[in-house]
């Protein structure tokens, strides 16, 4: 399951041992999302695991349903995928924003992942609803993904377009394709390992160094202790500090995609929330994750905040 940055948990009332649940009742008017799909009546607990990304998709899902008319409680912020899955199937909530790869291989337990999105998406989907009784509404196709990132000045100098182009300045020049990693993802298989098996090339020891998952972003932008180093794709510091993720060309890594999942009973009474959800899981790409996630991580902004700025922007709610 991949890693994600954990950030501190915003618009806090409670903190309790499964993680900190956010209460916000930010009202939200009519806009496109409401159009034809009427919630009214409706009472839903939306949840989300506790790091930035996932705080934000909360309160998105929250805003837009509650501008469909919908009464929606909030329990932003659980600890953990395994948490915010049980708290899922077992009614606590009854729904929140899951990524594919980390559903195909931790909850449905497959050990190869998918390289096609839209196939990964469909089998996840389907197995889940089987076996789980777990509806996934269309998923976003944002991916948040491990990546090699690199500050975009020394991508373009070294004529680096893709991991191909890396793998062989590595083989040829290690001492130019200096990589920070972090412990976790240097010993995962789906982590440096594999990434050096997968296009051919072993890098140095000298040329590698180990630091905390937070620390690379800034250690890459200061190219202090290294050039290029593991990255998320959605993380909000990669566009506030110029860098560029490296295109996986062989596509070693999962792919995540995220949707919204909810149980399937509470679909089954609701279908409507596929109408309300379904455009905004159609605009959430890489650049938007990077931008909402940003505000928060670089302006420090609350998520809240910037879920209605960005629903807003979009005209999913009204003003």
């Amino acid at each position: 399951m991949r890693l994600l940055p954990i950030a501190a948990c915003s618009l806090v009332l409670v903190t309790v041992t499964t993680g900190c649940f956010s209460s916000s009742t930010t009202d939200a008017k009519e806009g496109s999302l409401a159009k034809g799909a009427s919630l009214k009546g409706a009472t839903f607990t939306v949840g989300s695991k506790e790091f930035t990304e996932q705080l934000v998709l909360c309160q998105v899902t929250a805003l837009a349903l509650r501008s469909a008319g919908a009464t929606v409680r909030e329990k932003c912020g659980l600890q953990g995928s395994n948490t915010t899955r049980a708290a899922l199937t077992s009614g606590s909530i009854d729904m929140y924003w899951e990524y594919t790869g980390t559903a195909w291989i931790n909850y449905l337990k497959n050990t190869k992942p998918i390289d096609d999105p839209a196939r990964q998406y469909q089998e996840a989907a389907q197995q889940d609803l089987a076996k789980n009784q777990v509806k996934w509404l269309a998923p976003a196709p944002a991916n948040n993904t491990y990546a090699i990132g690199v500050k975009t000045s020394v991508a373009q100098e070294r004529g680096i377009k893709n991991l191909s182009d890396y793998a062989r300045l590595a083989k040829s020049d290690p001492d130019k394709t200096s990589t920070c990693v972090a412990s976790e993802f240097a010993g995962r298989n789906d982590g440096w390992p594999g990434l050096q098996k997968a296009y051919g090339f072993t890098l140095p020891k000298k040329a590698v160094a180990t630091l905390a998952e937070g620390a690379i972003f800034n250690a890459i932008a200061k190219r202090d202790p290294c050039d290029f180093g593991m990255v998320t794709t959605t993380d909000g510091r990669i566009k506030a500090l110029a860098l560029t993720p490296i295109t996986d060309d062989k596509k070693f890594f999962p792919i995540y995609n995220p949707a919204l999942t909810v149980r399937a009973s509470v679909h089954r009474d609701n279908p409507a929330i596929e109408k309300v959800v379904n455009p905004l899981a159609a605009a959430i790409t890489d650049a938007v994750l990077q931008e909402l996630n940003g505000e928060v991580d670089v302006k420090g902004k609350e998520p809240v905040e910037v879920a209605e700025a960005w629903l807003q922007s979009k005209g999913f709610i009204g003003k």
